[in-house]
């Protein structure tokens, strides 16, 4: 907010077939309850620097047009089926997020930076969390979404018992098998330590509630220790009001300390 001392620096990234500013207008006009006059997001986190970035215009297989994604998606009822149409766009925007991150890391330190989004703009976001794999962000928070690649991520944790193998495979998949001729580095121990928000509505129309649960198991088999998720009755694809708002605003506060 003007005239406020920027402190902390949050990065989320909007759905598919939709569009930075529309994003970012729909979800500063969510409010959450309590005693304050001013109840939105930037009135209660003044000190905080919002980050709306904008996919690319990507052609998609399944209907033959053109359209803004972070990666191309053959189903969203089965978000696995011809996964192989995913792998570009998805390291092309872990690219991007990872460079947007590195920026906003000359302006805060990365403890002070929360990453997340809504439905394909939180997958893009948890891929490039393990494909960065250094950790030691503020926190990290999701609404609506899904584990991209699902299987691949499945099928190493079958194949490693070691939780550090399993991590350093599934930055792999993310990543790449190289980058700049170079193979993933190791991960950070701090990685697992990073608080993260899941929240979906039971009437989503679009991705099934099911992919949270998802979510939060394979990040307990991969020794994620602070996931918090919630589950609403109502709220379709979108973040649940009032609750599903509250809920976000305490993690916040928990996070980055206002």
């Amino acid at each position: 907010m003007e005239g406020c001392p920027h402190t902390h620096t949050i990065i989320l990234l909007h759905g598919r077939d939709s569009q930075a500013c529309e994003f970012a207008s729909e979800f500063f006009e969510c409010e959450a309850t309590g005693p304050e006059a001013d109840r939105t997001l930037t009135a209660l986190f003044p000190t905080i620097r919002w980050v709306f970035p904008q996919a690319r215009t990507l052609r998609s297989e399944r209907f033959d047009c053109d359209m803004s994604q972070w990666f191309d998606i053959w189903s969203l009822e089965d978000v696995q089926e011809r996964s192989e149409l995913q792998v570009p766009g998805l390291r092309s925007s872990v690219d991007l997020v990872i460079k947007i991150i590195k920026d906003e890391e000359l302006l805060v330190p990365r403890g002070r930076i929360c990453l997340g989004g809504i439905s394909q703009g939180f997958a893009t976001s948890l891929a490039a969390l393990f494909a960065d794999g250094g950790g030691g962000f503020a926190g990290l928070c999701g609404f609506c979404s899904w584990l991209p690649l699902v299987n691949e991520a499945a099928s190493i944790i079958r194949q490693h018992s070691d939780p550090l193998k399993r991590l350093t495979n599934m930055q792999r998949l993310y990543l790449g098998d190289a980058k700049n001729g170079q193979e993933p580095s190791a991960l950070a121990p701090q990685l697992r330590s990073i608080p993260i928000l899941l929240e979906h509505s039971r009437d989503d129309p679009i991705i099934s509630v099911e992919n949270i649960t998802g979510i939060r198991d394979t990040l307990g088999e991969l020794g994620f220790r602070d996931v918090e998720w919630h589950e609403y009755d109502d709220g379709g694809h979108w973040i649940n009001e009032p609750q599903g708002v509250d809920d976000f605003v305490n993690f916040l506060r928990r996070v980055v300390g206002e």
